[in-house]
């Protein structure tokens, strides 16, 4: 992230469950109530995705932003679809690329740039089981080597 970036909330399950083919930072549409509760950190992008509409909009679906306790009966609706701010070429592009057998478009992180709410995502194809197992094999042995260079150089 480039300075002035405050990480908001991650989504740790799509580095696993998926293989991210390439990233976007997009622009999001978000309420008064909803930016005040995202900027406490009262937010979760567990489960959500993008989707492109039949408006030719691209929306995140499933996304979870707490209610702003402050705002009493004028808060907003915790799992609405909200809207992403990209231009149409972006949209179409990546809407083609959702299409495609086995990939989705998925939430990896929220964060605030220069004042702005903003959401990087990214085009993911899904992996398979034994590719989830695979990767946890790869980390294992990488902390594994770590824990013993680093018993060896003391």
């Amino acid at each position: 992230m480039a300075e002035g970036t405050e990480v908001v909330a991650r989504n740790k399950k799509a580095q696993f469950e998926y293989d991210i083919e390439e990233t976007l930072e997009a622009g999001l549409v978000l309420e008064g109530s909803e930016v005040k509760s995202v900027r406490q950190g009262k937010a979760s992008l567990d489960g959500a995705y993008c989707q492109v509409d039949r408006e030719g909009e691209m929306k995140i679906h499933g996304m979870y932003i707490k209610p702003y306790e402050e705002a009493g009966p004028f808060g907003h609706e915790p799992r609405r679809n909200r809207k992403l701010l990209l231009h149409d070429q972006q949209i179409g592009k990546w809407g083609q690329m959702a299409e495609q057998e086995g990939y989705t478009i998925v939430p990896l992180s929220l964060y605030f740039r220069d004042g702005w709410a903003k959401l990087k995502i990214g085009i993911a194809k899904g992996r398979q089981k034994h590719d989830k197992r695979q990767a946890i094999k790869e980390r294992e042995m990488e902390r594994r080597l770590e824990r013993e260079q680093s018993d060896y150089n003391f």
